[in-house]
């Protein structure tokens, strides 16, 4: 122990103070100061600037500069943003991020514009930093759920939860393996799951290859966990960039893959599998290798594929792809010209069209029929490299299929088996207990086409551009062939002319020079064709339109009354239609008269459909507006249509299509409450949250991998488990397999009239009907337009679909316990939590 009574040899010399820089002081000050004053005229690019020195001079003023500086930020990129200076944006989000790299706010907001414009593997790297720096952040939290849904697709939960699909991959990769292929590659890896299959089984060598940012790094996670980062090569990068020597030292003898969609080649399985046969696998068994050792000769799992057809009828599938109806909310739409999803079945490849959509049949709302027996379109050999080279020259096929029930042809449906080996297969069928969907090819017809019994069916199979198409062309009726292009009526006895005869027709109704298809075109998204069929929604803003333009026409009238003046009839009511995408409810407003309505439809095309429609009910051409010709940029549409005038309506987009609150709806109700005249009104006024109980596993294996047990062996759910997300969205909650424990409760209620009476959190008491546990709560809309009048967005015809809140743990009830939710709302964003009333006998859960 030193002797602490010592003296010490050398006294510690004072430490002298920084010379003060006195210049440097007056530039730090005169710039903090400039900076406030050009904040104040709203000058924020010169603001900003000065921020930036001052900080940079004296990093003491951080803490103290801090919020002013975000706000500088904020409002500075909103109007680079606004200008397309995209490339200036994000240098002041790098240059802010240097002054405060652990600032959750900047790092989230830069996150919102990375996701904006497409960047969502950057994105969810931004919002999941913010929320290591805070994790109770709401923002980001919110933010990071939904790019979530984007990074991590909710397939990958259900494939590791399909304990059959796995098991089967792993038996044919262990088979391979032991029969000599022992070296691997796995094409397009996600989670690692199948790399790590070929190494369990005794693989030499095993490389992977994952394009995703965020599933690589996810895949590595997982290597690293189950002891394989060392053993297993990960890359990323897409197989097609893949160079030997650079990236794989030498050829592989065998290659995993589950790189197939719905329609089977549609994540580029020919084209990855092409370039591996060429530059990455051995030559395949056969010919002059047919009897070598299999470690000298590649091959692929899955080994092929057969594709399958069906006809079929589907209300919910016509619904979203082609127009049903003739009139809508007062309007005729007969003159709408010729309407269509971005998803076409035309042989022909078309970069604007998709060429087919998905749906899981088992759960399609309203159920389907089939109107053929399925039929065999495709088969598909992936260890024959020339038939993959030779698919997309195939002549186009044409197969004949007898129609077995009556019925409107609505789409083809389409799934495949996928052959692993020549003993082990995979369906992705209708009726199969699967984690797939069916691919849908949409038939387009503006009445649609019945087909009968003893019809036959002409479809066209072709892979021009690798896409497997699938098109229905004809029918044969009688020993006649009735083209579907071109057909006749079929509510009358024109079903049978001729061929030649319904030529003649259709040609002569050609000749009338305002017919031009080219120019009446106009695509629509599947959500706006479904809501420009729903005739029930239409018709509710048609009537409390209505209601509001004759009250406010009888307040106009009583005050001219009043003053003595003469009613001229030019003082307009203004309406403006705020909606997502395409709407009618401008033009439902101006075919009101006495109403000048403004429409946010952006399309040129969309537009022209407006007009025409405007033109053919007999609207004044003045009385229909584009907003967005008046606005500098979108960010600012909410404000008054002229500096004297106020609106009489505002009709706020207020539920997304997937079933979630529009983010920033309250905010956008505040600024559109302040525009409105006196007696004027927000559509909708009020919005009521309702919810059920339910107990449902097939939620439960939608979310997050479930159970104790590793997946194969291996330790993957607590890695992608980091993406679940609470709230289940995009669902059809009346073919959802689930069992419903309570009746419908009233979970919350946004007043988008008048902001005094919202809360942001409520307890609601919900009786138990049924013991069971609660894994979900189900929620959906009642869209109130005013005290009388609402929508559903649980209605059969609804173009919305459904949301619901997971429960991290199911809870146990019994009939008749009372259930606690504690309902929250965070800007758009609702969470819900769940126990049990504390009774006797009963613990809260």
């Amino acid at each position: 122990m030193p002797n602490t009574s010592a003296r010490p040899k050398h006294g510690r010399r004072t430490r002298r103070r920084r010379r003060e820089d006195p210049a440097k002081n007056e530039l730090v000050s005169s710039s903090l100061e400039s900076a406030q004053q050009c904040l104040f005229n709203q000058d924020y690019g010169t603001a900003f600037v000065h921020y930036l020195l001052v900080l940079n001079l004296a990093p003491m003023f951080k803490d103290f500069a801090r919020e002013s500086f975000r706000f500088t930020l904020f409002k500075w990129t909103e109007e680079l943003d606004s200008v397309g200076r995209i490339q200036d944006l994000f240098d002041c989000y790098e240059q802010a991020l240097e002054l405060f790299p652990a600032d959750e706010v900047i790092l989230n907001s830069m996150g919102e514009h990375l996701f904006r414009m497409g960047f969502r593997d950057e994105a969810a790297g931004h919002f999941h930093k913010a929320l290591k720096l805070r994790p109770d952040y709401p923002e980001a939290r919110e933010n990071f759920y939904r790019v979530a849904n984007w990074l991590v697709e909710r397939w990958h939960f259900l494939m590791l939860n399909d304990h059959g699909r796995n098991r089967k991959y792993q038996q044919a990769i262990h088979k391979a393996v032991r029969s000599g292929c022992d070296t691997v590659l796995d094409i397009g890896t996600g989670t690692g799951i199948l790399g790590m299959c070929a190494k369990k089984a005794g693989a030499a060598e095993v490389y992977a290859c994952e394009l995703s940012k965020t599933m690589y790094e996810l895949a590595c996670e997982v290597l690293s966990a189950n002891g394989m980062d060392g053993s297993i090569k990960i890359l990323h990068k897409k197989s097609l960039e893949m160079e030997l020597p650079k990236d794989i030292p030498h050829r592989v003898s065998l290659v995993v893959t589950e790189t197939v969609d719905a329609g089977l080649f549609g994540e580029g399985i020919i084209e990855s599998l092409i370039h591996a046969w060429h530059h990455l696998l051995l030559p395949p068994q056969r010919g002059e290798n047919e009897f070598r050792d299999p470690s000298a000769t590649g091959r692929v799992i899955p080994a092929g594929a057969t594709v399958f057809g069906m006809a079929l009828e589907c209300i919910e599938i016509r619904r979203h792809h082609r127009l049903c109806v003739s009139d809508v909310g007062g309007l005729s739409i007969a003159d709408a010209g010729q309407l269509c999803s971005p998803v076409s079945c035309s042989p022909e490849p078309d970069d604007s069209m998709e060429p087919y959509t998905t749906e899981r049949l088992s759960r399609v709302p309203g159920g389907y029929r089939a109107l053929t027996e399925p039929f065999t379109a495709l088969n598909i050999n992936f260890n024959d490299v020339q038939e993959l080279e030779g698919l997309s020259s195939r002549a186009v096929q044409q197969i004949r299929m007898p129609v077995t029930q009556g019925g409107e042809l609505d789409a083809l449906a389409v799934w495949f088996q996928l052959h692993l080996d020549e003993e082990s297969s995979l369906s992705t069928g209708p009726q199969e207990d699967t984690c797939w969907e069916q691919a849908i090819y949409p038939v387009y017809s503006t009445d649609g086409f019945v087909l009968k019994p003893q019809d036959e069916l002409i479809v066209e199979v072709s892979c021009r551009d690798a896409f497997l198409r699938l098109c229905g062309v004809a029918v044969l009726r009688d020993g006649q062939e009735i083209r579907l292009e071109k057909r006749p009526d079929t509510q009358g006895p024109a079903n049978s002319v001729s061929t030649a005869e319904a030529e003649l027709c259709s040609a002569l109704a050609g000749l009338q020079t305002d017919q031009n298809p080219a120019r009446d075109f106009c695509m629509l998204e599947c959500s706006e064709m479904a809501l420009l069929n729903n005739r029930d929604y239409h018709q509710s803003f048609y009537a409390a339109l209505a209601k509001l333009v004759a009250k406010l026409r009888a307040q106009c009238q009583n005050k001219e009354r009043e003053s003595g003046d003469s009613p001229d009839g030019s003082d307009l009511l203004y309406v403006l239609d705020v909606s997502e995408g395409f709407s009618l409810l401008s033009l439902i407003a101006a075919g009101l008269g006495h109403v000048k309505a403004f429409s946010s439809v952006e399309k040129a095309k969309q537009q022209e459909v407006l007009r025409r429609l405007a033109r053919s009910n007999g609207v004044p051409e003045q009385h229909l507006e584009f907003w967005l010709n008046h606005v500098e940029d979108e960010h600012g549409m909410l404000k008054r249509p002229s500096r004297e005038k106020l609106w009489s309506a505002i009709m706020l987009d207020c539920v997304e299509t997937c079933g979630l609150i529009r983010q920033k709806l309250m905010e956008k109700a505040s600024l559109a409450r302040c525009l409105l005249e006196d007696g004027g009104s927000i559509f909708p006024a009020k919005i009521v949250v309702h919810g059920m109980l339910v107990e449902s596993d097939t939620l439960l294996l939608e979310s997050a991998v479930q159970g104790q047990e590793p997946t194969l062996g291996f330790n993957i759910a607590p890695f992608i488990n980091q993406f679940t997300v609470p709230v289940h969205v995009f669902l059809d909650f009346s073919t959802l397999e689930c069992r419903h424990l309570s009746e419908s409760v009233e979970l919350f209620v946004l007043d988008l009239m008048d902001s005094t009476v919202n809360y942001t959190n409520r307890e609601v008491k919900v009786r138990a009907t049924s013991a069971g546990r609660i894994t979900a709560i189900p929620f959906w809309y009642h869209i109130y337009l005013d005290p009388e009048i609402s929508v559903s967005t649980l209605s059969q015809n609804s173009h919305w679909k459904q949301a619901a809140v997971v429960l991290q743990q199911p809870v146990e009830v019994r009939a008749g316990d009372q259930v606690h939710l504690a309902v929250k709302l965070h800007k758009s964003a609702i969470s819900i939590s769940a126990h049990i009333e504390n009774t006797p006998g009963s613990m809260e859960q």
